[in-house]
């Protein structure tokens, strides 16, 4: 994973959380805070929040009393998921790094991170830390995508723009979200950080979009792979959205499209 697959900025936050969260992230943020509310915990930490799909969802499942931490390396992100939100006491927002929380050892019933394990640099690192801040009986509850054949508009998407640029292909969705999907990885990386008691359920569901269109311009502005475009010519990226749109339509049509997607949900414990 290159820096550059990290950085959210500029109007990637706006498109990410219009464009992408109602694709792709919507219906996993409903799977996953259905998890953590089952669990009725007095104190949850969220990391990799990025612009709060799961934070939005999760907040109103809560008790009055819950403290609900939310944190995110990318600032950008953060400010955006507050201003979404609204005010809401119980939530503190905090500029965090996962591989390094600036919290006490047994802070935590729950830590969470939707879809961002696969951004870590070390993801040992990252569990190791979950697990210090979680209580002796707390779980950790993380998703993280499957490879990228199982999830359609993704797949495309890359395919179209290794046509665009041959020599030089784009490949962070293939590299960095669709990157970590092993299960048995996975499960080493986990039992690494001190975790004994694994669970991993894989959920395949629907993607949707309004037009082939819209699907394509959320994969190549709302995420880094903008990045990836403009650095090699950014006079292409309205080339890049047209040939990742044909792509999605000789496939699923014109009109309202609709594709697979498919991830693991983990809920770990010691």
């Amino acid at each position: 994973m290159s820096e550059r697959d990290k950085v959210f900025a500029g109007s990637i936050p706006q498109f990410y959380d219009s464009l992408m969260v109602p694709l792709i992230f919507d219906v996993y943020a409903q799977e996953v805070a259905a998890i953590v509310a089952a669990m009725s915990p007095a104190s949850v930490l969220e990391t990799a929040a990025g612009s709060g799909a799961v934070t939005r969802v999760l907040a109103p499942q809560l008790r009055a009393d819950t403290r609900y931490v939310v944190t995110d390396l990318n600032q950008p992100m953060l400010d955006y998921a507050a201003a979404k939100q609204g005010v809401d006491a119980r939530i503190e927002w905090k500029q965090a790094d996962a591989l390094a929380l600036p919290f006490d050892d047994a802070s935590f019933d729950v830590v969470f991170c939707q879809f961002g394990a696969m951004f870590f640099p070390d993801r040992t690192a990252g569990y190791t830390e979950a697990r210090r801040v979680l209580n002796i009986d707390g779980r950790f509850v993380f998703s993280v995508w499957d490879r990228i054949e199982e999830n359609e508009f993704a797949d495309e998407v890359t395919g179209a723009l290794a046509t665009l640029f041959p020599h030089d292909q784009p490949r962070f969705l293939a590299r960095t979200p669709h990157g970590y999907h092993d299960v048995a990885l996975i499960r080493e990386d986990l039992r690494c950080a001190g975790f004994t008691d694994i669970r991993i359920n894989t959920y395949t569901k629907a993607s949707r979009a309004q037009s082939a269109r819209e699907a394509a311009t959320a994969f190549c502005l709302g995420t880094p792979l903008r990045n990836e475009i403009e650095t090699r010519d950014a006079s292409l990226l309205q080339l890049a959205i047209d040939c990742a749109t044909r792509a999605i339509a000789s496939r699923h049509g014109k009109g309202q499209v609709s594709g697979r997607i498919q991830a693991h949900v983990i809920v770990a414990a010691s």
